[in-house]
């Protein structure tokens, strides 16, 4: 299942907290060889996760970490303002209707399903939260996962080649981006709005979904 949990709520789930973390040194630091910082607890973790981001978590039935992103607002600090505003010919994205999304990790025993049903709870956060798009940088591994979950972004710059390339992209999320991502992960909008509300209640003036 999907939880949606602030960066100052964690530690009310530890093993989550820790195979999440722990899960991210796997993907970012051994797999994919990024110059990120592994502490000695093995956990990946930056000055990002210090900020009391929203973290969108699958939960597997054990307690432990299927998959996560983690969301920031672009009125306070970004990474893709902070690191990667050449991308975008040095403009920087700021707007309270827009959200960088970061660190999007699968563990190693993810099913198929989690990247599209981290995708599909993200769209929640948008709708929940009266949001436009997300913003967020990938390399070329992810445009192959994002085409095939159905919600693949608007490039807004690009540097390298092959492999190699980094993109900054803008995401956004309207009725049919919302269906082919629901068919992908194997569950209902419903499913997903139940979670939100579960997280948030009841007091968010929810947005329509574009048409």
């Amino acid at each position: 299942m999907i939880r949606f949990i602030y960066g100052d709520q964690l530690n009310a789930f530890p093993k989550l907290k820790r195979t999440m973390h722990e899960d991210r040194a796997w993907q970012f630091k051994e797999r994919l060889g990024w110059d990120v910082t592994v502490d000695d607890n093995g956990w990946e973790i930056d000055e990002y996760d210090a900020l009391n981001p929203l973290y969108v978590i699958w939960e597997e039935p054990d307690g432990s970490h299927g998959g996560s992103m983690r969301l920031l607002p672009t009125t306070g600090q970004t990474m893709v303002n902070d690191h990667f505003v050449h991308l975008t010919d040095g403009v920087k994205i700021q707007s309270p209707q827009v959200w960088e999304c970061t660190r999007f990790c699968l563990s190693k025993d993810a099913a198929p399903t989690t990247a599209a049903a981290l995708m599909l709870a993200g769209g929640e956060i948008l709708q929940g939260f009266g949001l436009m798009s997300y913003v967020g940088v990938f390399d070329a591994r992810m445009v192959r996962i994002y085409s095939r979950i159905g919600s693949s972004p608007e490039v807004l710059g690009s540097e390298g080649l092959g492999r190699e390339k980094i993109s900054v992209g803008l995401w956004h999320f309207d009725k049919e981006s919302q269906a082919r991502v629901a068919r992908q992960a194997g569950i209902s909008p419903t499913i997903t709005r139940h979670w939100f509300d579960r997280a948030f209640g009841h007091a968010f003036a929810r947005s329509t979904v574009a048409a």
